[in-house]
């Protein structure tokens, strides 16, 4: 009476167990930077349509943190330094927001992301 198993063996299993865990060590030091980019998506879409009229650099700067905390980014992500403000030829205007942020992974291994978002800006913008 031979039957033939079939399945996994336990060094296999435990070789499955190792992989899946680091990927997902890998998505839980990931997934909160991304988050974090999502929030300063939002808030930069809500400048966008509040409009800017006759505001400065800085007004939307100051404006942009305060909305930034709502959305719970870190005050150390984003500097003032990182938002600027783009005009084309036609004289349109965006709102540009660049950083990088840097996430200790294991050991001397860190994962470096580098974040861009630009809108369009409604309205005219001060010097």
């Amino acid at each position: 009476m031979k039957s033939k198993q079939s399945g996994i063996t336990l060094i296999g299993f435990l070789l499955i167990i190792v992989v899946v865990g680091f990927f997902a060590y890998m998505a839980m030091k990931l997934l909160p930077s991304y988050s974090e980019y999502m929030g300063v998506t939002k808030a930069m879409n809500q400048i966008a349509t509040e409009g800017t009229n006759g505001k400065s650099l800085d007004e939307i700067r100051r404006n942009l943190m305060f909305k930034l905390g709502f959305q719970y980014v870190d005050d150390s992500t984003i500097k003032p330094s990182n938002i600027t403000i783009k005009r084309d030829a036609g004289g349109a205007s965006q709102l540009q927001v660049v950083y990088d942020k840097q996430i200790p992974f294991m050991y001397n291994i860190d994962f470096l992301l580098h974040f861009s978002k630009s809108v369009q800006l409604q309205g005219n913008v001060g010097q």
